[in-house]
């Protein structure tokens, strides 16, 4: 049956023409009303209205309040006030409050942080919960299979602390603010300004007080520019000024694409019975097939009530367009190792992000005139550990130490206007977060094998656990995520079982538990290049994916008013900001950029 004109075709060679035919017969409506796709200097709606905008200084503005960029600035304060230097440091961060966005599992390895703060324990760092236990296993239908953890395995979590991350963002925020760092939360930085020379001036943060439809409203307010010596960028995972950034200065010239997951999270309050605080667990396995890299996880957080932090993790480089990673997650919690732990208990959060896993073969060009990326934007997470917030925060504190002397100099020499700094990627690789990327930067792609996980699991074990990483070759990914997915004709469709509405859940409840909003009468901040594409291309050969990777419901395929055909709807008021479309779009049509500030999820401790 075909999913664009409920035809059932004789054969395939027909489709092409048939669905041509069909579509130019049927005006596309438009969906993309955003002025990134639709210039305002030609809309005569625009004329008259003022543009000009105000501008400030600083010596350096950050991009992002989450570990990178908070570490950043507070380290560039730390190292202002052993030198006795004025220092203006100004941070904008999309969310309404710092951490409102972060979500992660999250076990922290605490090594950044102690460097950092070494007296945390005293600052009141809210990481109480050390890890008291490790397990791992490999999962099928109906059991589990204990795998033991060697000292010197990445899954080995001893030292380490389960945190709610967005509660431990928050806390860094305070640490900056106590530090004169100017924090400026539900502030989106929404355009890179740059000289006359081309080096990077600053940023803009977004325009407010657009309709839907692309219009001002009376309320209309221009962005203001931050200009600044130097500017780093620590926008998290697929950032949307790092993406023009690759671009501008051609960043990506030498490395290979990155790769993505993405990480679906619950938390529950369970039976104080069943609570074991300070336990990790880990799976691999079921329901995922062996050709499809991804996992769960399982923490029991010690924060005055017994609470679990769960959730799954999806390779987007799987290939079957029926996969859904929201699915999968509900799926896995049914299984008889883990549903005894959440009966009889509430879920009270959901979220999701996507996880850079390119490791070290896919980290861009660091520094260019004006600028630099930090933390998750350009991929500093270690896969096999599920673990990129100690080496984010370190990014984030050496990118200050090579920057402080220069934006501090009494004659500042530069050849651009906009500082360039390159010694802040020497500095990076010859630190602990290289050396660690470099020893783990087989694993993910050990796993592109015909015994897929179990290939990978193979070849860590000997590769990594006896050699350490030290084998003289680099494994390369298989290309851009956007171009796994195989056409619909050629994969089997997936079916899921219904919601229980007890251990598992339908996709809008869970949204709602996000406590996702945005300003409803504002263009969709997720544009398409081309209104036609979806209907035309995804629709028609891979049924549409982005109804299924998309964990939010943002999009959907629904009949035209008509009746003949399909349109797609996006729904963006749900969208909790994790990017997935705008990796997984097998025809790379969706570019995300930055709704108004403050708009998105609001994640209580995710």
């Amino acid at each position: 049956m075909c999913p664009l004109c409920t035809t059932e075709h004789a054969a395939p060679q027909l489709y092409t023409t048939l669905h041509r035919r069909k579509c130019s017969s049927v005006s596309t409506p438009r969906i993309t009303t955003h002025y990134t796709i639709h210039s305002r200097d030609k809309d005569s709606r625009w004329e008259g209205i003022e543009m000009e905008r105000f501008a400030d200084e600083a010596d350096v503005v950050i991009v992002g309040g989450g570990p990178a960029g908070l570490s950043a600035a507070i380290r560039l304060k730390q190292l202002a006030n052993e030198h006795e230097k004025e220092l203006r440091v100004c941070l904008v961060e999309k969310a309404s409050q710092i951490g409102a966005h972060t979500l992660s599992g999250a076990c922290l390895e605490p090594t950044a942080l102690s460097e950092l703060f070494p007296d945390w324990k005293e600052r009141g760092a809210p990481m109480n919960t050390p890890v008291t236990e490790d397990v791992f296993s490999i999962l099928t239908e109906k059991h589990r299979i204990p795998v033991p953890i060697l000292p010197g395995l990445p899954m080995r979590n001893h030292g380490n602390y389960i945190v709610r991350l967005g509660n431990f963002v928050h806390w860094l925020g305070e640490q900056a603010e106590e530090l004169g760092v100017e924090l400026y939360p539900g502030y989106a930085a929404a355009e890179v300004l740059f000289h006359e020379d081309g080096s990077v001036k600053g940023i803009a943060t977004n325009d407010v007080g657009i309709a839907k439809d692309g219009s001002p409203k009376d309320v209309f307010e221009r962005g203001m520019e931050l200009h600044a010596k130097v500017t780093l960028f620590g926008e998290g995972c697929h950032g949307h000024l790092a993406k023009q950034l690759y671009k501008q200065f051609n960043l990506r010239e030498n490395c290979e694409p990155q790769t993505y997951a993405i990480g679906l999270k619950e938390v529950w309050v369970i039976d104080e019975k069943k609570w074991r605080p300070g336990r990790v667990e880990h799976s691999v396995g079921w329901p995922l097939n062996r050709n499809t890299y991804g996992g769960s996880f399982l923490y029991h957080l010690n924060e005055g009530e017994p609470l679990v932090a769960l959730g799954f993790v999806v390779g987007l480089d799987y290939t079957n367009p029926y996969l859904s990673p929201f699915r999968e997650f509900q799926r896995w919690k049914h299984h008889p190792s883990v549903a005894p732990t959440l009966e009889g208990g509430s879920r009270i959060a959901y979220g999701a992000r996507a996880l850079n896993e390119g490791g070290i073969q896919s980290i861009p060009k660091l520094t260019f005139p004006g600028g630099l990326l930090i933390g998750c934007s350009p991929g500093f997470m270690n896969v096999p550990k599920i673990k990129g917030t100690h080496t984010a925060m370190k990014s984030g504190m050496l990118a200050a130490e090579a920057i402080f002397p220069k934006v501090t100099a009494e004659g500042l020499d530069s050849e651009t206007t906009g500082l360039h700094v390159p010694e802040y990627a020497e500095a990076l690789k010859n630190s602990w977060v290289w050396k660690e990327l470099h020893s783990v930067r087989n694993i993910r792609p050990s796993f592109h094998n015909y015994f897929g996980l179990y290939g990978g699991m193979i070849y860590t074990g000997v590769f990594y656990w006896i050699f350490r990483g030290k084998e003289p070759w680099t494994l390369k990914h298989a290309g851009l995520d956007a171009n796994q997915l195989k056409p619909a004709k050629e994969c089997t469709p997936i079916e899921y079982p219904k919601p229980d509405g007890k251990i598992s859940f339908d996709l809008l409840s869970s949204v709602a538990l996000s406590g996702t909003n945005h300003e409803g009468d504002q263009p969709p901040h997720l544009t398409l290049k081309n209104d036609s594409v979806p209907v035309e291309r995804n629709l028609a050969i891979y049924d549409g994916p982005e109804q299924r990777f998309c964990p939010a419901g943002v999009y959907e395929y629904v009949p035209l008013e008509t009746g003949d055909g399909m349109r797609l709807q996006i729904n963006a008021q749900n969208c909790v900001h994790c990017k997935t479309c705008d990796i997984k779009d097998p025809s790379q049509n969706i570019n995300w950029v930055v709704p108004e500030g403050g708009g998105g999820p609001a994640y209580n401790g995710m």
